[in-house]
């Protein structure tokens, strides 16, 4: 990879207009010219950029969707990703079927492009599953809830893709508070001494919860993985072309031996960190309208625009899309049924375990105990 794309902490790109920040979309709609960047976008043509557009739509509004039905009682929990569709739309797609995911609980949008049916991540946040998918089918493991974590498991996989002598590739994601956590670090520690074949994917949306990036980082997250050995690009995570090439970027550079990078993703969350937070008490409506000037989806679209494209026609095919998904998502959610005490047990071990056995039992006795649901002696 080309020495001025891994930006070494505290220099800046002269064609760039914020320091640091890799950028190839302006916030109104402007490609950009970018030596480094652009020889991994020679693919990109309208139609192309309309699928892109397509994606982040559908993903938008699976995420709306999701959030309302949590407000109407269907789901327990949902975390929106409102304002980072363009990091993960650009991520997902330069991504090959062999690579494998590590997500946090907020790449709903990786996991749908990854081609896990939305269905599967409202079954995990209504509590009717332990896991929304068999994380073999897809390459992309169970959502992590646990903040960091994933990246650990994401070296660990990838020391074991070099091991085994494959061109695959990990990615792993966590967002800017992640990057306090213990977890992190002791992953960028191992990815750099085994110089294993993965990318750490940030998406600074700004906040960790209740708390500023700014709290924790004093200087930008991307100059941290430099302290371990580790390459690092800082990209305008609103900008889709721009976190398509560098993400390409990163995972030839660990299929060809090059080892970890690290991507900071610069976007912002419009929303909630979950719908049960409230954002208002702790965020100043000016700072979320100045973000809602650089959103992901309207930038694509002046750029579409200014290159002659038909934009209502794209605007209405990807909303009929976006229709289509979000009606059989909510179908979908009504037929959802729910587990029962039996399955607690089913999936702990992948072979009859003795103590498992005692448990379900004791436990069968102190439901007999309530009415309810009960364990069915088949399961036992």
């Amino acid at each position: 990879m080309g020495s001025t794309s891994l930006i070494p902490p505290s220099t800046g790109m002269h064609h760039i207009p914020e320091p640091d920040l890799l950028q190839v979309l302006s916030a109104e709609g402007q490609r950009r010219e970018d030596p480094d960047l652009d020889p991994w976008l020679t693919d990109i043509t309208p139609q192309m950029l309309a699928a892109l557009h397509r994606d982040m739509t559908v993903i938008r509004r699976i995420d709306t969707e999701c959030t309302h039905l949590q407000r109407q009682g269907e789901l327990a929990l949902w975390p929106p990703l409102l304002g980072q569709e363009a990091a993960q739309v650009g991520s997902a797609l330069a991504m090959q079927g062999q690579d494998y995911v590590f997500p946090s609980y907020r790449e709903n949008g990786v996991a749908y492009l990854r081609g896990i049916d939305p269905l599967g991540l409202v079954r995990l946040w209504r509590g009717s599953t332990y896991a929304g998918w068999t994380p073999s089918d897809h390459n992309v493991a169970a959502q992590q809830i646990i903040i960091g974590a994933q990246a650990l498991h994401a070296v660990g996989y990838a020391m074991g893709i070099t091991r085994d002598g494959s061109d695959a590739a990990a990615i792993g994601y966590f967002g800017d508070g992640a990057t306090s956590q213990g977890d992190v670090n002791e992953a960028m520690v191992f990815a750099a001494s085994f110089h294993a074949p993965v990318v750490f994917f940030c998406q600074n949306n700004q906040w960790a919860i209740s708390e500023p990036v700014g709290v924790q980082a004093k200087r930008h997250i991307a100059d941290r993985p430099w302290g371990f050995g580790i390459p690092a690009m800082r990209v305008d995570g609103n900008d889709v072309l721009a976190v398509l090439a560098a993400t390409r970027r990163a995972l030839e550079r660990a299929r060809n031996g090059g080892g970890p990078t690290f991507i900071e993703a610069v976007t912002y969350r419009m929303g909630p960190h979950t719908t049960a937070d409230d954002p208002t008490r702790y965020r100043d409506a000016a700072e979320v309208e100045a973000w809602r000037a650089k959103d992901p989806i309207d930038r694509l679209e002046k750029h579409l625009e200014g290159l002659g494209e038909d934009l209502e026609g794209i605007r209405a095919a990807a909303g009929a899309e976006a229709d289509a998904m979000a009606a059989q998502l909510r179908a979908g959610v009504a037929t959802l049924q729910e587990p029962g005490p039996d399955e607690l047990f089913d999936q702990v071990y992948t072979e009859p375990h003795h103590e498992l056995e005692r448990q379900r039992e004791h436990y069968r006795l102190y439901l007999e105990q309530f009415d309810g649901p009960q364990l069915t002696a088949g399961a036992l």
